[in-house]
Parts: structure tokens; sequence; C-alpha cells
């Protein structure tokens, strides 16, 4: 259904001081590219999140639900119907059990991954090694299974607390989540309601106790080392996923010749070519070019189609 005035003026009553028209998505994600959303809303408590759901639903309304805008690229069009983003209002962090050998924390689905590291770091809690550094909220995280060769969200996570529809909530235990590489699977009944995404509004985790200066430490030598390998600037992170059974998707692009090339205002890194930098106000339709030359390059050279990590959203310009 389309966005009339009506509804607009329901939204902006409810969500006063919560709420963006035509507000444009490049503010909004770490590549700094995106078109304007018809509608953002930046719920800062569940019952926010129970309440928008509910009446969006009533006026049959679809939604889109994003974290922190990383690994996320936006058409130049922008996104139809309303956005809505948990960050940074659902931020909160704390631990619920600390009996030494068994430490769990609970983290709303807006807060950074790098709050949850420092966090951790301050209490002196392990396990979080393999998110430092990398972009985003726990929501996204947990949707997209984050992580590097060193481990990922799967390693921690218990539970997921899921308002799966209007004034419907699900707690999603880890057993019946599916985790794969870049990607988690929820069931049916959680995964959204009547085709339309459910919304992750916590997430519990088990993280095991260690001394913090060592755990600060390790984090400190873990971020240098990723800001030695990873380039600066405005980009989505890694952009492609990396082939099973094959070199890392940024050593091909390297070997096929496609660092340092450009699309308009977009390049492929220098540093690593996995890549893909915003380097001079370039545009989805700019990134996306270069996506698929970079994709044709790769696999006529090697015979492997590299496939997205970043998602892609939105109407085309």
């Amino acid at each position: 259904m389309l966005l009339t005035g009506t509804i607009k003026h329901l939204l902006a009553k409810r969500f006063d001081g919560k709420i963006r028209f035509d507000e444009p998505m490049a503010a909004h994600t770490t590549f700094r590219i995106g078109g304007p959303a018809d509608v953002l809303v930046l719920p800062e408590t569940v019952e926010d999140v129970v309440d928008l759901l509910a009446l969006l639903d009533a006026e049959n309304v679809g939604w889109f639900v994003f974290g922190g805008g990383a690994n996320l690229l936006v058409h130049d069009g922008g996104i139809r119907g309303v956005v809505i983003s948990p960050a940074p209002g659902l931020s909160n962090i704390h631990i619920v059990q600390d009996n030494e050998e068994n430490i769990l924390v609970i983290a709303q689905s807006g807060a950074t991954l790098w709050d949850l590291c420092r966090f951790a770091a301050d209490n002196g809690l392990s396990g979080l090694m393999f998110a430092t550094g990398i972009p985003g909220t726990i929501g996204g995280a947990a949707m997209m299974n984050a992580g590097t060769a060193e481990g990922d969200m799967s390693g921690v996570i218990m539970s997921l607390e899921i308002v799966s529809g209007p004034g419907e909530f699900r707690r999603v235990r880890r057993e019946e989540m599916a985790f794969s590489y870049r990607s988690l699977r929820l069931p049916q009944d959680a995964a959204g309601y009547e085709g339309r995404p459910g919304i992750i509004v916590s997430a519990t985790l088990r993280l095991d106790r260690r001394n913090p200066n060592g755990v600060k430490k390790e984090m400190e030598k873990r971020l240098a080392k990723r800001k030695q390998s990873q380039p600066g600037g405005f980009s989505a992170g890694s952009f492609f996923k990396n082939p099973p059974g094959a070199s890392p998707a940024g050593e091909l692009i390297d070997k096929a010749g496609l660092k340092g090339f450009v699309v308009g205002g977009a390049e492929v890194s220098k540093k690593h070519a996995n890549f893909i930098i915003n380097r001079k106000n370039a545009s989805a339709g700019d990134v996306l070019v270069l996506m698929e030359m970079i994709r044709k390059r790769v696999h006529d050279a090697f015979g492997i189609t590299l496939e997205p990590e970043v998602k892609i959203v939105g109407e085309p310009g």
C-alpha cells in the first residue's frame, strides 16, 4: 500500500522526533551511498517497535529493517515504504548471568559490535576477538553471521528475541537457528509476519571470563592488524563472499588485475581488493557496474562466479 498523507500523519504523531521523511539513505550507510527512503523510523524502545509494526500492519504498509548500514548498498532510487533502524536507540548491553564458567550477556540489537567488544574488554570477557573492528550492529551481525576466519556470531549467540509481528514476541533458541557462511535462517514462525521481516530486538550471548587487561591487549593487537590490512574510507566492508574451496575473493580480484580499477566514483581498493571504495561521490550505479566487471573478469580468469556479501536493496535510480 502507498504511504498516504493520513498514514504519514499517524506515523509522525506517534513517533515524533524518531521519524524522518524522504531521508537520504546515504547518511545512514557506511558506503555513504543511497537514495531517499520514503520514511525512516528510529525506534528507541521495544515498545516503539511493537507499536510501529502494529500501526504498519493495520494500514497494510510494508517495511524494511536495517542496522548500522554496514554490508548494505542502497540503490540510487532509494527505498519505498517504511525503513526501520533500531540503531542507535536500542543499544543497552548488560550481564544477566555470571557464574565464572557461563557468562551470559544481553545486547540490544541497535548496539554496535564495537560497543559490545568494548563492554567485553571492560568486563574481562572473551569470545569476541573475531569481531574486533567489524562495523555494524548486533542485529545486523546476527542476521549476516558476521565474522572472520577466526570465528563468527554463530559461536556466541545463544538466543534472539524477535518481534515477529504486531504484538508477537518470539525467543529463538540457538538450536532453532540455521547459521551458515554470512547467513542466518530463522524458523518460519520467527522470520517475519506474512512475508514482512521480523525485527531482532536483543541477543543473548555466552562469553568466557578472562583477565580484563589481557582481553584489552588482544583486542588492541587485532584492531591494529585489521587497520593495517584493510582500507579506510567509505565502503560496505568485504564486498564479495569468499568462494568455497578456492582462494579468498580479494586474492582472486587482485590476480585478475583489478586493484585500483575505477568506475565513476567507485574504486577497487589498492590495499585490499575485496573492498569497493566510495572515493568521490560514487553512485550505486557506479558500484553495480564495477561489481559486474569484477565478477566477469574473475569468472573469465578462474571459472569462479563471485557472489556479493553486501546486501543490495531499493529502487534503481
